[in-house]
């Protein structure tokens, strides 16, 4: 996919798509946008599922480690409102039969909705992030270490540093001397079963595989 790429990513995610995402012709969703202003959609939620899908829809990402993969491919559908809240709506077909939907927050945060709802991460830039960096992270490691349930929260991140880019809160990524180690709770949020807390420990890291060319002053 080396046209149309979104920008604010930073260059190691630009990479990551150009050479191993696809993108689909995707239905114009301003053909929809009257028929959801007649089923009482407001308008300011109907032109956030526009842009969104004018920006990432039909985008096929290689699979994520979790989640069964991620949606397949982006796309904007479904709204729907939890008064007194806001707007929802879906980003995407499952994968695989996974008990949850991928959907946007009304303030823009990309998550899974199972029996509550999990956000991800603060964007949806931030769950390419996280997908890139997996990617880039399981080609440099020497090793690399699963870790489940309560043990995840034992991890010893003093002296790590949070990588911004993947803009949590449910799932973080953090950066030590040689190491990454990727938190995944979202699925143990959004269904109520803290075993299924997740993560997976990178080590043997140099500065390529830490950082992947992508630099603090990069981040936005």
């Amino acid at each position: 996919m080396k046209r149309h790429l979104p920008d604010g990513l930073t260059r190691r995610a630009r990479s990551f798509l150009g050479t191993h995402a696809v993108r689909l012709d995707a239905r114009p969703i301003r053909e929809e946008h009257q028929w959801y202003l007649d089923r009482g959609v407001p308008a300011a939620v109907v032109d956030r599922m526009t842009a969104f899908h004018e920006r990432w829809g039909g985008l096929v990402l290689p699979p994520a480690p979790l989640y069964d993969g991620g949606p397949l491919p982006l796309s904007a559908h479904s709204p729907e409102e939890r008064a007194p809240d806001g707007w929802w709506f879906e980003v995407g077909s499952q994968r695989t039969a996974v008990p949850y939907s991928f959907m946007i927050g009304p303030a823009g945060e990309f998550g899974v909705d199972g029996e509550r709802w999990a956000p991800l991460h603060a964007t949806v830039e931030g769950w390419v992030e996280s997908v890139a960096l997996h990617h880039h992270a399981s080609l440099e490691a020497r090793h690399i270490t699963p870790v489940v349930g309560e043990d995840v929260e034992r991890i010893d991140l003093d002296g790590y540093e949070s990588v911004r880019e993947v803009r949590g809160p449910a799932d973080t990524w953090w950066r030590g001397t040689d190491t990454l180690v990727a938190a995944y709770r979202g699925e143990a949020d959004c269904l109520g079963f803290p075993r299924g807390r997740t993560a997976w420990i990178y080590s043997g890291l140099d500065w390529w595989g830490l950082r992947g060319g992508v630099d603090d002053d990069e981040v936005i």
